[in-house]
């Protein structure tokens, strides 16, 4: 199994920038897959960004050129960079790892608002 420890959030403006740590109790390399979601109230979650153990990407359509996951293995964790919020990123966002089973973080509050 797997802990997982996401911080970053907070209030930020239209047009600006955060970058969401999602901190692993294991190695990453042990894990085949590790994700962000968000989910805003009264929608359901859903899939930001995700990295497989072999490094590809993938990418909702509507973060696209903005957002991006990164990860560093020897801090056993991965990163989601936030670029040109806008007010409909507002939402909570998790970190999944995906094993034999999924496991989930606690989620980071993210407000964008002027």
């Amino acid at each position: 199994q797997v802990q997982l420890v996401e911080s970053g959030g907070g209030l930020v403006q239209p047009g600006g920038s955060l970058r969401l740590s999602c901190t692993a109790s294991r190695s990453l390399y042990s894990i085949y897959t590790m994700a962000w979601y968000r989910q805003a109230p009264g929608k359901q979650r859903e899939l930001v960004a995700a990295m497989i153990s072999g490094g590809s990407t993938n990418y909702a359509d509507f973060v696209k050129g903005r957002f991006t996951i990164s990860r560093d293995n020897a801090k056993k964790t991965v990163y989601l960079q936030m670029n040109s919020l806008k007010p409909e990123d507002t939402a909570v966002y998790y970190c999944k790892a995906v094993m034999l089973r999924d496991y989930w973080g606690q989620g980071t509050q993210v407000t964008v608002s002027s």
